[in-house]
């Protein structure tokens, strides 16, 4: 229990389950059975949305603190616990996560037409094992609902994917899988280190310095293909390709998120010394995904696939921001994992769109959709704004941040992640241009129908949050601001003691 003596954090994480559970005994004819699952799901994950504001009104901006924290004994004698709690950092990540799951279940509501009470289960697990991550204060918890995530999403591209839908969850699943077994015999050594698998417990920890390099790896090799980080984000494509658009939604919104996360959770507070030693290559992988990724978008003729790796370049900056280990730095990159959470799943809802009506997604196939459909062209400029970081908008702070925090550091990595923008405006104007304002070659286009009522109410939130985040960044900025002070202040104190050569 917290300290208000309710335990609001394991009610946030498991109420999906609870709407899960009661989607399995839904009986009647399968019509009846797919409205009733939609809407049971809705207004579930409308409830744990509503309960996350909780989080965000009550929060105490003005301490590094772990809060709502609930501690229960599960196996004393080896150290294990149940432990929930969240700082400045997690609690905007469970906020994202409860915002994008009922989004996801609206912009599903009439492309998902078979088996739509598995799908809407799907989607209510993935919501429990997102929240239990982001909320785990013990190691092994953490790791559970990060493995957790897979299992949802493996069904939900393999099942009510495209073509290749198979092959695409398939490669998804082992690619995280494996890096993750390594980051699990970290977590084991870590549990034999210390005799607990406590997180707070476990940053008190003084880790000999060659044991931090091993152990950086093993992290490094499951939160880096999770980023994911050039060169193994080949996995990302093909998932957003495959995948239904509320997929593609969760996945780049969310899912993305989790390596850095890890990387600010575990690798940057736990192991100061490997992470200094390894910046160096961070900044090389990053500027290299950065510049890559954005010229391969350029190449691409599947709209879904190009803001795929648009994503990977964007999170190259959150990368390099992390490992510049400065306070601009690290405040940019967490303002940009949530930036990107909102402006690329916005994008992916706007490919959404027109599949739904075209049912292709090739850039060719498109040309004046701006002329028939005016108000989504005006939706898709603004969300295409924010994504090459237009003043004014949610991809501003964060990327003007972390160039200011890798300038301090060295100013040619600056200058290449800089680079980077201008190669992303090049690849999203290009983008819009073809398939907005080109003129209409095909007799579909001049029929589409503008945005309906139900799509509206799906893109309104992420169109608030795209101008209030770029507007008023410091009212997202003031809750991780101490969390990054505090995680700064530890990283530095670590590197003080003296250190340990062996184990």
């Amino acid at each position: 229990m917290n300290a208000a003596g309710f335990p609001l954090l394991s009610l946030l994480t498991f109420l999906p389950l609870v709407g899960a559970g009661i989607l399995l005994f839904i009986r009647g004819e399968e019509a009846v059975v797919a409205s009733n699952a939609r809407w049971t799901a809705l207004w579930t994950s409308l409830i744990v949305f509503g309960l996350s504001l909780i989080l965000w009104f009550s929060f105490d901006k003005t301490t590094a603190d772990y809060q709502f924290v609930e501690q229960m004994t599960w196996m004393p004698e080896f150290g294990l616990g149940y432990h929930l709690g969240v700082d400045g950092i997690s609690v905007l990540f469970v906020l994202l996560s409860t915002l994008l799951t009922p989004i996801c279940i609206l912009a599903s509501w009439e492309s998902v037409q078979t088996r739509v009470r598995e799908y809407m289960i799907a989607f209510l697990v993935l919501e429990t094992m997102m929240i239990g991550m982001f909320a785990s204060l013990d190691m092994l918890m953490f790791y559970i609902f990060f493995e957790g995530v897979l299992v949802p999403m493996f069904l939900i591209i393999g099942v009510w994917g495209g073509a290749r839908r198979v092959y695409a969850a398939y490669k998804l699943f082992l690619y995280t899988l494996l890096g993750s077994l390594l980051m699990l015999l970290a977590i084991l050594t870590l549990w034999y280190m210390a005799g607990t698998t406590s997180i707070p417990e476990l940053m008190k920890l003084q880790i000999p310095r060659n044991m931090q390099i091993w152990m950086f790896l093993a992290f490094f090799a499951s939160f880096a293909v999770k980023v994911p980080m050039w060169p193994v984000h080949t996995w990302l494509p093909d998932a957003h390709v495959e995948a239904p658009t509320a997929g593609s939604v969760i996945l780049a919104g969310v899912l993305l998120k989790m390596g850095g996360y890890g990387f600010l959770r575990f690798s940057v507070p736990l192991l100061p010394e490997a992470t200094e030693w390894f910046a160096p290559l961070i900044f090389a992988l990053s500027i290299i995904a950065v510049i890559y990724t954005s010229l391969v978008a350029m190449a691409q003729e599947d709209m879904k696939k190009l803001i795929a790796y648009s994503s990977v370049a964007h999170m190259g900056i959150v990368t390099l921001g992390i490992f510049v280990l400065n306070h601009q730095g690290l405040s940019g990159a967490i303002f940009q994992m949530l930036s990107h959470g909102i402006v690329s799943g916005a994008l992916f809802l706007c490919v959404g769109v027109v599949y739904d009506r075209v049912h292709s997604r090739e850039i060719a196939r498109y040309g004046g959709v701006a002329k028939v459909m005016p108000v989504y062209a005006v939706l898709f400029m603004g969300f295409t704004m924010a994504s090459v970081a237009l003043p004014g908008t949610a991809g501003f702070p964060g990327e003007f941040l972390v160039l200011v925090g890798a300038w301090q550091v060295n100013p040619w990595v600056a200058f290449f992640a800089g680079f980077s923008m201008i190669l992303g405006a090049c690849y999203m104007l290009w983008l819009y241009r073809r398939v907005l304002f080109s003129r209409i070659s095909k007799d579909e286009i001049k029929h589409l129908l503008d945005l309906s009522p139900r799509e509206w109410l799906t893109f309104a939130p992420l169109v608030v949050l795209t101008l209030w985040m770029g507007l008023y960044p410091s009212s997202f900025t003031s809750f991780f601001d101490a969390s990054v002070t505090a995680l700064l202040a530890r990283h530095e104190a670590a590197l003080a003691l003296p250190r340990l050569a062996g184990m």
